[in-house]
């Protein structure tokens, strides 16, 4: 699987509210309580400072997004956040590995000095492993930052990397 990342679209707006949605409804890992709509969908991708998608170049299909923003404003806006969603069916190929290099590069590019992850959710075991592969360094511990969908709290571990 040949799987490259490229600006976001609204032509592909329903591929990737379906591989973004899929996370919202697990509810073990995004913020978002509510799925997106196409429209509100094209909106929030449109909005953030660069959305990117991975695509396999053999099928043509889309397996994965992310969104870069700022994380704050003003004398902070240095530092951006990011979130990534790849599509749940091909999970653990590489693919999430894929979106956050890229989201660093790009970070840098739009001249961010920091890119930041407010809640990761204790439980997401490979997103904590990728990031420690990739050089991001752990904050520390939020007790029962997150809501799970079930209605428990779980932990979250706040990391960063200087680009």
């Amino acid at each position: 699987m040949d799987i490259q990342v490229k600006a976001y679209e609204n032509i592909y707006i329903k591929e990737v509210i379906n591989i973004w949605n899929e996370i919202v409804e697990d509810g073990n890992a995004f913020p978002q309580m509510n799925k997106l709509t196409e429209s509100s969908g094209d909106e929030f991708f449109t909005d953030q400072s660069f959305t990117g998608i991975a695509y396999n170049t053999e099928s043509e299909e889309i397996v994965g997004v992310y969104i870069l923003h700022p994380n704050n404003v003003g004398r902070c806006g240095h530092i951006c956040n990011a979130s990534y969603a790849v599509k749940k069916s091909i999970r653990g190929q590489g693919i999430g590995e894929k979106l956050v290099i890229h989201s660093i590069v790009k970070g840098k590019e739009l001249g961010f000095k920091i890119l930041q992850f407010n809640a990761v959710v204790k439980t997401n075991t490979y997103a904590l492993y990728l990031y420690e592969k990739l050089g991001f360094v752990k904050l520390g511990t939020i007790p029962k930052g997150f809501l799970m969908k079930d209605g428990t709290y779980e932990d979250i571990v706040p990391h960063y990397i200087s680009l």
